[in-house]
């Protein structure tokens, strides 16, 4: 089977077969996961009885009709579910120095205990 020239991550298309080392289809590509701004790939999720996760670190090449794993067809059917990634909280000055909503009133809570209570 002719899989084509070798792609970017940025060019891999949806429904793309997906191989394991021993060329065994697996599944297809369903989604490829990256973080655009740091140009970092993640990997990709397969359609492969429900949606499976690939980590980049198992992918042995890309190419225009095909994603090759580094894993056999025994590994690859134990690929874990796709779960959606953890929140992401952005941490910056401003939270960290108290200017957030609610930090008003504690903070004059706070400084009225130190006065009354000689803590000034």
């Amino acid at each position: 089977m002719d899989h084509g020239a070798r792609i970017a991550y940025t060019v891999l298309a949806e429904g793309t077969p997906v191989l394991a080392s021993d060329g065994t289809e697996v599944g297809k590509v369903k989604r490829v996961l990256a973080d655009d701004a740091t140009d970092i790939f993640d990997g990709i999720t397969i359609d492969a009885k429900g949606e499976r996760f690939v980590d980049a670190t198992q992918i042995e090449d890309l190419f225009e009709r095909a994603v090759v794993l580094s894993l056999d067809a025994r590994a690859a059917a134990d690929l874990p579910e796709h779960s959606p990634s953890p929140a992401v909280i952005d941490v910056d000055a401003d939270t960290i120095a108290g200017d957030g909503p609610g930090d008003a009133p504690r903070s004059f809570a706070r400084r009225a205990w130190n006065r009354i209570s000689g803590n000034y």
